[in-house]
């Protein structure tokens, strides 16, 4: 199976990077996870200082990371002398260099680290409504640099099309989708307090829980600018997730949460799964699920029933009691659904453990 993927100008073997963050936040870390065959390093965010942390500082429950981290701990010229380096000698995976934050700190890390790296993911500070100062930062990095140029996006911006024409007008050859979503806040119960946080108690979550916004972003930039490049970022767990970002829009994705809910080798396991899921799915190789894409089609107004595949029911109940609409009752542990009632919803046919409901969801 043919797992390789074309990024702007780029080619990666695979299309699972990490995100930025702990996981890649040394020379040993980025040795570690490019040896399970990654598409290509994304640093920990350069800043010229390094950053002072808080600790405790990450934290995970159920399928989230929250996680109060700046930037890396480690400045630039120990990443440009030491890190990079290092890790170029230990193997040739594609490095893109995580660059953060104004403009003054574009002028030193680019010239520092363009010889150095395959391409960069400009970090922007927050950004709201106003796209111009971080576009005026994207066009003093692309004149400092012709290697390819993404810019990682913030989950709270409420218009992810606008951002991404102010970058790719600006020079950027595509845009990451998306940062961790926050400030949000986790309580620690017994002791009255906020679990972890920077000043104020906030933190940041990424993790399967925000994948749904990730997926939507990355899917409504790419139907406006279908030659930019996107990469996905957040949510990533399985390789059926992959799958679906490529069908989205993505060239790439990028995880980091689940390897930190489940372990540094979930790397390997989700591109060994991969291929599987590629050929169960009917798909020769990726670019070949880039080229799908989605097909949409305008929701019905009449509602279809759900059919009941009473051979494979088990009687469970569940469709009964989720019910909104109060329209399947269980009669001799079997459902039987009053079409009266029914809305057509969909609910019963996506939670049915046994999958025995069909033809509401087309």
């Amino acid at each position: 199976m043919d797992l390789s993927t074309k990024a702007a100008g780029l080619t990666f073997n695979t299309p699972l990077l990490p995100g930025s963050g702990p996981l890649t936040g040394t020379d040993e870390r980025m040795i570690y996870l490019a040896k399970q065959g990654l598409g290509a390093i994304v640093t920990k965010t350069i800043a010229p200082e390094g950053a002072e942390v808080g600790r405790p500082c990450i934290a995970g429950r159920g399928n989230m990371i929250f996680n109060s981290e700046s930037w890396s701990e480690y400045d630039s010229q120990v990443w440009a002398q030491t890190f990079i380096p290092n890790t170029r000698k230990a193997v040739d995976t594609p490095i893109i260099a995580s660059v953060g934050y104004d403009e003054e700190d574009m002028k030193v890390l680019i010239p520092l680290l363009d010889s150095m790296v395959e391409g960069f993911e400009y970090i922007p500070r927050y950004v709201g409504k106003d796209f111009d100062e971080v576009g005026h930062i994207v066009k003093t990095i692309r004149s400092m640099t012709d290697k390819p140029l993404w810019v990682k996006m913030n989950a709270n911006i409420p218009d992810p099309v606008g951002f991404a024409g102010a970058c790719r007008d600006n020079g950027a050859d595509g845009v990451v989708a998306i940062t961790s979503l926050g400030p949000n806040m986790v309580i620690d119960i017994e002791h009255r307090r906020p679990l972890i946080g920077i000043p104020g108690g906030y933190v940041w979550t990424s993790g399967p829980a925000i994948k749904p916004l990730a997926l939507a972003c990355v899917n409504m930039i790419k139907e406006a600018y279908p030659g930019l490049s996107v990469i996905a970022s957040g949510g990533c767990a399985k390789a059926e997730d992959v799958i679906e970002f490529l069908l989205a829009g993505a060239d790439a994705v990028q995880m980091l949460s689940e390897a930190m809910l489940k372990g540094r080798d979930t790397y390997s396991k989700v591109l060994e799964e991969l291929s599987k899921a590629l050929g169960r799915y009917g798909f020769s190789s990726v670019e070949d699920v880039k080229a799908c894409g989605l097909k949409k089609e305008d929701p019905s107004l009449t509602p279809s029933y759900p059919v009941i595949d009473r051979e494979a029911c088990t009687g469970c109940g569940l469709c009964e009691r989720n019910c909104p609409y109060f329209a399947l009752e269980m009669r001799d542990k079997k459902p039987f659904v009053d079409n009266d009632k029914c809305f057509g919803c969909g609910l019963c046919e996506s939670r049915c453990p046994a999958q025995a409901i069909s033809n509401v969801i087309k």
